[in-house]
Protein backbone atom coordinates (compact mmCIF):
# COMPACT_ATOMS: atom_id res chain seq x y z
CA UNK A 1 0.00 0.00 0.00
CA UNK A 2 2.80 2.61 0.79
CA UNK A 3 4.17 1.91 -2.78
CA UNK A 4 1.11 2.67 -4.45
CA UNK A 5 0.97 6.12 -1.94
CA UNK A 6 3.48 6.80 -2.77
CA UNK A 7 3.24 6.65 -6.60
CA UNK A 8 0.23 8.59 -6.39
CA UNK A 9 1.87 11.33 -4.69
CA UNK A 10 4.29 11.25 -7.68
CA UNK A 11 2.05 11.96 -9.80
CA UNK A 12 0.44 14.10 -8.08
CA UNK A 13 3.11 16.69 -7.80
CA UNK A 14 4.39 15.88 -11.32
CA UNK A 15 0.99 17.07 -12.78
CA UNK A 16 0.79 20.18 -10.52
CA UNK A 17 4.62 20.58 -11.46
CA UNK A 18 4.19 20.78 -15.17
CA UNK A 19 0.69 22.85 -14.41
CA UNK A 20 2.95 25.60 -13.02
CA UNK A 21 4.58 25.47 -16.72
CA UNK A 22 1.60 24.73 -19.02
CA UNK A 23 -1.13 27.28 -16.47
CA UNK A 24 2.02 30.20 -15.25
CA UNK A 25 -0.50 32.73 -15.32
CA UNK A 26 -3.05 31.20 -12.67
CA UNK A 27 -0.58 29.95 -10.58
CA UNK A 28 0.46 33.28 -10.22
CA UNK A 29 -3.06 34.82 -9.30
CA UNK A 30 -2.94 32.68 -6.04
CA UNK A 31 0.69 33.84 -5.04
CA UNK A 32 -0.51 36.45 -2.15
CA UNK A 33 0.49 40.12 -3.23
CA UNK A 34 2.55 40.86 -0.67
CA UNK A 35 5.29 38.39 -2.22
CA UNK A 36 7.65 39.70 -5.30
CA UNK A 37 8.57 38.06 -8.52
CA UNK A 38 5.36 35.84 -8.79
CA UNK A 39 6.11 34.30 -11.84
CA UNK A 40 9.73 32.71 -10.41
CA UNK A 41 8.17 31.68 -7.64
CA UNK A 42 5.49 29.70 -9.52
CA UNK A 43 8.29 28.13 -12.01
CA UNK A 44 10.80 27.34 -8.92
CA UNK A 45 7.61 25.47 -7.17
CA UNK A 46 7.04 23.99 -9.99
CA UNK A 47 10.67 22.44 -10.55
CA UNK A 48 10.70 21.47 -6.98
CA UNK A 49 7.19 19.70 -7.42
CA UNK A 50 8.47 17.79 -10.63
CA UNK A 51 11.90 16.90 -8.96
CA UNK A 52 9.80 15.49 -5.62
CA UNK A 53 8.06 13.80 -8.24
CA UNK A 54 10.53 11.97 -9.88
CA UNK A 55 12.70 11.14 -6.66
CA UNK A 56 9.41 9.35 -5.14
CA UNK A 57 9.27 7.37 -8.59
CA UNK A 58 12.93 6.77 -7.87
CA UNK A 59 13.01 5.89 -4.33
CA UNK A 60 11.42 5.76 -1.09
CA UNK A 61 11.91 8.47 0.97
CA UNK A 62 13.91 8.89 3.98
CA UNK A 63 13.69 11.53 7.06
CA UNK A 64 15.30 13.77 5.39
CA UNK A 65 13.64 13.85 2.24
CA UNK A 66 10.38 13.94 3.91
CA UNK A 67 10.85 16.68 6.02
CA UNK A 68 11.55 18.61 2.52
CA UNK A 69 8.58 17.07 0.64
CA UNK A 70 6.34 18.74 4.31
CA UNK A 71 8.40 22.04 4.23
CA UNK A 72 7.51 22.35 0.87
CA UNK A 73 3.79 21.72 2.10
CA UNK A 74 4.09 24.10 4.32
CA UNK A 75 5.56 26.85 2.31
CA UNK A 76 2.40 26.41 0.00
CA UNK A 77 -0.04 27.05 2.28
CA UNK A 78 -0.23 30.37 2.22
CA UNK A 79 -1.09 30.50 -1.03
CA UNK A 80 -3.87 28.17 -0.66
CA UNK A 81 -5.34 30.46 2.03
CA UNK A 82 -4.63 33.17 0.40
CA UNK A 83 -7.05 31.56 -2.69
CA UNK A 84 -9.73 30.81 -0.39
CA UNK A 85 -9.85 34.08 1.28
CA UNK A 86 -10.11 35.65 -1.91
CA UNK A 87 -12.34 32.99 -3.93
CA UNK A 88 -9.73 32.85 -6.62
CA UNK A 89 -10.29 30.55 -9.55
CA UNK A 90 -7.86 27.89 -10.24
CA UNK A 91 -6.53 28.66 -13.44
CA UNK A 92 -9.94 29.29 -15.57
CA UNK A 93 -11.99 27.17 -13.78
CA UNK A 94 -14.65 28.95 -10.71
CA UNK A 95 -14.00 26.38 -7.69
CA UNK A 96 -16.93 26.88 -5.17
CA UNK A 97 -15.57 28.68 -2.34
CA UNK A 98 -16.15 25.53 -0.11
CA UNK A 99 -14.15 23.18 -1.73
CA UNK A 100 -11.32 25.83 -1.89
CA UNK A 101 -11.00 26.18 1.77
CA UNK A 102 -10.97 22.34 1.47
CA UNK A 103 -7.75 22.29 0.16
CA UNK A 104 -6.47 23.80 2.87
CA UNK A 105 -6.28 20.90 5.18
CA UNK A 106 -5.67 18.84 2.26
CA UNK A 107 -2.13 19.83 2.84
CA UNK A 108 -1.76 18.70 6.24
CA UNK A 109 -3.48 15.14 5.16
CA UNK A 110 -0.75 15.28 2.61
CA UNK A 111 2.03 15.83 5.51
CA UNK A 112 0.65 12.63 6.82
CA UNK A 113 0.62 10.31 4.05
CA UNK A 114 4.42 11.71 3.34
CA UNK A 115 5.09 10.48 7.03
CA UNK A 116 3.84 7.10 6.53
CA UNK A 117 5.98 6.05 3.36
Amino acid sequence: MKIVMRYVLAAVFGIAGIAHFTRTEGFSNIVPGYLPCKTFIVKASGVLEIMISILLCLKRPGTVFKSVINSFLVIVLPANIYMARKSLPLGNIDVPKPLLWARVPLQFVLIKIVNKL
